[in-house]
Formats: structure tokens, sequence, C-alpha cells
């Protein structure tokens, strides 16, 4: 038994591995399709023994800190910067950052999210369309305990090259803080302000 259970965690440790570089290098974005097609790769079930996406998100922080440190500090550095251009375009809607541009994950083909307040979505297709800005509407679906999911507009658009993603909340909303897809627990967000003060701190 204690054979099998080291020969388990050995196989997930391999496979998060595995999928952590094909989110690094390749730009899957998508945790579960990177495990799947990781365990295919090595001959294992894709649906069986496959690691957490806090197992994964681990094993990609210690490739970018071991083989992409110096490109990862400039990437954050860039990737946040255009975050605040694009919080104080949008400040009337009290925007918060999520995601690997915020815990320090992100990659080339990272996504930048802001979390948006307004109880009118389209409001800010006329904000972007009136600033010349081409968008693409979308939805986005949003964990809000561990079994209810609700789908919530959104604003897809490019920025210096980088995709934005604007998530738009009713602003009775505003203190509803999403589940985590990686941690399950409640979603890191950050304000202006505080993004600011990681640019500075990294300067």
């Amino acid at each position: 038994m204690g054979n099998n259970n080291k020969s388990t965690v050995k196989l997930r440790l391999e496979i998060a591995r595995i999928a952590a570089r094909f989110v690094a290098v390749d730009g899957i974005n998508d945790y579960p399709t990177a495990k799947r097609k990781a365990a295919l790769l090595i001959g294992a079930n894709p649906e069986r023994n496959l690691p957490t996406n806090q197992e994964v998100e681990q094993a990609l922080i210690d490739y970018q800190n071991l083989f992409q440190a110096v490109n990862q500090k400039q990437l954050l550095f860039s990737l946040r910067t255009k975050s605040v251009k694009a919080m104080r375009f949008l400040s009337k809607y009290d925007p918060r950052l999520v995601g690997p541009v915020l815990t320090g994950t992100a990659t080339e083909f990272t996504e930048i999210i802001l979390h948006l307040f307004y109880d009118t979505p389209e409001e800010i297709g006329f904000h972007l369309d009136d600033n010349g800005i081409p968008f693409t509407c979308c939805e986005k679906p949003i964990r809000i305990n561990s079994y209810e999911r609700i789908n919530l507009p959104a604003y897809r658009f490019v920025a210096e090259n980088d995709v934005i993603l604007l998530v738009i909340f009713p602003e009775r909303q505003k203190h509803l803080i999403p589940i985590s897809s990686v941690t399950n627990k409640p979603m890191q967000r950050a304000s202006l302000k505080k993004v600011e003060s990681l640019l500075n701190d990294s300067n």
C-alpha cells in the first residue's frame, strides 16, 4: 500500500511539472486541460490521479523561478503597468485586478483580468466604443461557492498587444468575492492603489 501511495504521489508531481511547462511555454492557460494533456503525454489515465490545480500552480511557480526568473519579473512589471493604465481608464467602475497578473504566475499568454462594478454593463461597452477601442462581448462563468456558478457579462479587448478581460458585476454584488479555481478559497482582488503599490515595490 505504501509503495502504491508513493507511486501515485510521484505520478501526480510528474503530471503537475509537465502541465506547468504547458502553461509556461505553450500558453495553455486552462489548468485542467494542461493536466489531461500532460497525463496523456506520459501514458497515464487523464481522468485519474491528477494533481490539483494548486499543485500545478506550485509547479508553475517552481518552473518560473528556475527557468524564467529574470523574464518573469520583467513580464509582471509590464502587465501590472498596463493593468494600472486600464484601471485608471476605468476608474468610474471601481476596478479590481484578479488572476495570475496579481498573484505573480502570469505568462506571456495570460489575460489581464479586471472585475468592474456597474449596474448597466452596456455603458462600459459604450465607454470603450467612445474611446475607439474595438472589443468583443462574452460571458465569464464565476464560482460563487463550492457548487454554484453564475455567468457574468464581459468585454475583451487588446491593448498594447495584451488581452484585457473586463468582467462586470452588479454594484450590489461588490462584496461578492468569487472562489478561485486554483485554491478553492476566495479569490485575491487588488484595487488600483494596491497594484500601484506592487509596482512601486518592484522598482
